[in-house]
């Protein structure tokens, strides 16, 4: 019998890791997959890559899922998300569905199951189908119609077994990355296609989520977003305030509010409406997307956004963006983590959970991501060649106090995930910054080896807690 631990978690409390199809699985000759909008961005110019390592490389998850569920197993994982990728299980985005991915997803996921391992599905993780990209992506109404054809696919393909959906993975980030900041393909500024673009996501989101319960598999479906709390520099300060509203209402609420309310965020459609930048919409999406809210709430966090009121001039470059109503603030003494450019900041995850609680019905949740990125931790490797990182175990810690203090004083949490499971591709990054409990050697054919963090995610999950 062991002690009884400092932080000792709920009964049944999800231990595990997140990644995605398209940042772990690869390609291989023959498998059937179709391009991606990353397959093809890659193609068209993999100079914009880290060190020029494009998707098709990845972490091998296609060939390796057996080893790697094994190493799951050694490292404590009672729960593990992925994604379905699209444009693997239906090549052309809509239309045949490929027999070798529904292969490879029904091992994937039977092999989990059998190693006690529950999958959680995600089905969008920013990986449209290229045939549908240059159709217009989320631009384009007919994709909501093609995605929920997809995701109708995978409940019945695999319903049977997985009861944990989700319909995106952070749908903010195809909005901001692809429409307002040029970080992904289509690397547009364009605030009227960035509203169209999230309500489109929202709808499909709405969509799906009928279509799950109304094919009765006895499951749960919700959506994972990363949700960042916009704090304002001077709480006394009206201004201020009012920027870290409009920005909340921009970055979180804009998929929190309909997903969990089945609303917009009243601040938002106000502001939409004064630049007229309301998306094209039809009245009855709005009844779809007020009846059909989440079963469950993924939470993703990594850091807070500190936000002042309007100081610098307006940029009229490229039309309104979200920026017109508020200013970035670097608060003095933050903690940073210097290889990703992040704050760390860990009673935001609290703050958020302590939201979820007051504000949105108490709706039951976990942690779907948290993580720390570190580049170059081939610096840390011990003479057993295992990577001796007990940064991302403090991280991992630190965090998890605050998830506890959010449980006891009520907190729906269920779990928590962290991202990831072994070292993956992460877009543009490549892999610049690690963050698996599981190291990938790239030069050795992708061998695996579990990290000290690893090994103690293992003990924690077998006490269901931890000692400080």
């Amino acid at each position: 019998m062991s002690q009884l631990t400092e932080y000792q978690f709920p009964k049944g409390f999800w231990w595990g890791s997140a990644a995605s199809g398209p940042q772990t699985e690869g390609r291989i000759e023959n498998d059937g997959k179709g391009d991606s909008m990353w397959d093809y961005w890659y193609k068209e110019a993999p100079e914009k890559f880290f060190n020029q390592v494009g998707p098709e490389k990845t972490s091998q998850v296609y060939q390796k899922y057996q080893e790697d569920i094994q190493l799951m197993k050694a490292t404590g994982h009672t729960t593990f998300r992925t994604s379905i990728q699209w444009s693997r299980l239906i090549p052309d985005g809509v239309g045949a569905v490929n027999p070798k991915a529904v292969a490879f997803y029904n091992d994937y996921i039977d092999d989990m199951i059998a190693n006690g391992i529950e999958p959680f599905m995600n089905l969008y993780h920013f990986d449209m189908p290229m045939a549908l990209q240059e159709k217009g992506g989320w631009l384009n109404r007919e994709t909501v119609d093609a995605y929920v054809t997809f995701a109708k696919t995978c409940f019945e393909l695999f319903g049977d077994r997985v009861k944990k959906w989700f319909t995106h993975n952070e749908p903010i980030v195809p909005v901001e990355a692809g429409y307002l900041y040029q970080f992904h393909y289509p690397l547009e500024i364009n605030l009227k296609h960035a509203v169209q673009v999230g309500y489109h996501e929202m709808l499909a989101s709405a969509k799906a989520i009928a279509a799950y319960h109304g094919m009765k598999l006895g499951g749960e479906i919700g959506i994972i977003l990363n949700l960042t709390p916009s704090y304002p520099r001077d709480e006394t300060n009206p201004a201020d305030v009012k920027a870290a509203v409009i920005a909340d209402a921009f970055f979180n609420r804009s998929f929190l509010d309909p997903s969990v309310k089945g609303e917009f965020p009243v601040e938002l459609v106000e502001l939409l409406k004064e630049i007229d930048h309301l998306p094209v919409y039809e009245e009855e999406d709005l009844v779809i997307i007020k009846e059909n809210t989440v079963d469950l709430l993924g939470i993703n966090y990594y850091q807070p956004r500190r936000v002042k009121a309007k100081e610098t001039p307006i940029d009229h470059t490229n039309g309104p963006m979200p920026e017109d109503y508020f200013d970035t603030y670097e608060m003095p003494g933050r903690k940073m983590n210097p290889y990703r450019g992040w704050e760390i900041y860990e009673k935001g995850i609290y703050d958020i959970l302590t939201n979820v609680r007051e504000n949105y019905g108490n709706i039951r949740c976990y942690i779907s991501e948290n993580g720390m990125g570190v580049e170059g931790e081939e610096r840390f490797i011990n003479e057993k060649g295992e990577i001796e990182d007990d940064y991302r175990i403090d991280f991992v810690k630190d965090h998890l106090k605050y998830v506890h203090q959010a449980i006891t004083e009520g907190a729906n949490c269920q779990g928590y995930h962290m991202w990831t499971c072994m070292d993956n591709w992460s877009w543009n990054n490549a892999y610049k910054n690690r963050y698996g409990f599981i190291s990938v050697n790239l030069a050795e054919d992708g061998k695996r080896t579990i990290k000290k963090s690893g090994h103690w995610f293992k003990q924690i999950s077998s006490q269901n807690g931890f000692n400080d």
